[in-house]
C-alpha cells in the first residue's frame, strides 16, 4: 500500500449536466455508477457538487430554496494518477424546507425513495449535513431508511471551515456519535476551502 503523503488523489478533469429528470421515464441510462446527493435546503450541496465536479457553478442553486423538485445528473471523468474513472453525480432535490404543502413532500419523498430504491446503478448516497446544526429528524429517518436496506450513508459535514478547529472536532464527534454510522462513514468538508475534498473524492472512488 502507497503512503498516505504519495497517494495519486483523484481530480476532476471533465463534468456535464446529461439529465434533468422529474420521474423515471426521464432518468438517463444506467451506464456509469452512480453517487447521489441528499440534503436539507442550504446546506451548501450544489456548492460542494461544482468543488468537487472543479467546475464552478456547475450545480445551480434555485432563486427560491426548496422549489425544485427534479433530478440533475452529472457525468464526472476524473483521473487518479494515470488512470480516467467516469462517475455520475446525482443531485437530490433538497429538504427541509418550511413554506411547501404536504402534498409536495410526499411527492419529494415517493420521487427520492422510488430512485434510491429501484436505480440499479446506484453505488451509494451523500447525505450532506451543516456542521453547524443539529440533526433534525429529515436526517435521521433517511440515514436509517438507507441503514435498513443494507447501504449506510455517508454523512459528509459541510461549511467545516465556519468553525474555529477546536469547535470542529466537538462538532464532528457530537454528530458522528449522534448518527450511529460505521467508522469511516463521517467526513468533514469545505467547498470555500477546499478541505476534505480530496477525501471525500477518496471515499466516493472506493464505492464505484
Amino acid at each position: 500500500m502507497q503512503p498516505e503523503s504519495s497517494k495519486p488523489r483523484a481530480r476532476a478533469v471533465q463534468a456535464d449536466i446529461i439529465a434533468t429528470a422529474a420521474g423515471p421515464a426521464q432518468f438517463p441510462p444506467a451506464e456509469l455508477p452512480e453517487i447521489a446527493f441528499a440534503g436539507r435546503s442550504n446546506v451548501g450541496k450544489s456548492s460542494l457538487l461544482s468543488r468537487l465536479a472543479g467546475r464552478r457553478g456547475l450545480a445551480r442553486t434555485s432563486a427560491d430554496p426548496g422549489k425544485t423538485r427534479l433530478l440533475h445528473f452529472y457525468r464526472v471523468e476524473c483521473a487518479v494518477g494515470d488512470e480516467r474513472r467516469a462517475i455520475v453525480l446525482v443531485d437530490l432535490p433538497g429538504y427541509g424546507y418550511a413554506k411547501v404543502s404536504k402534498q409536495e413532500r410526499q411527492r419529494w419523498r415517493a420521487l427520492v425513495e422510488g430512485y434510491l430504491g429501484g436505480r440499479s446503478a446506484l453505488r451509494g448516497v451523500v447525505v450532506l449535513h451543516d456542521v453547524r446544526r443539529e440533526l433534525a429528524d429529515a436526517e435521521r429517518e433517511l440515514l436509517l431508511w438507507l441503514a435498513e436496506r443494507g447501504s449506510p450513508a455517508l454523512l459528509v459535514l459541510t461549511k467545516i471551515d465556519k468553525l474555529a478547529p477546536m469547535q470542529r472536532m466537538l462538532r464532528i464527534r457530537a454528530l458522528t456519535l449522534a448518527a450511529e454510522l460505521p467508522e469511516g462513514h463521517v467526513l468533514a468538508t469545505s467547498a470555500s476551502t477546499g478541505e476534505g475534498i480530496d477525501t471525500l473524492w477518496d471515499a466516493l472512488l472506493e464505492r464505484v
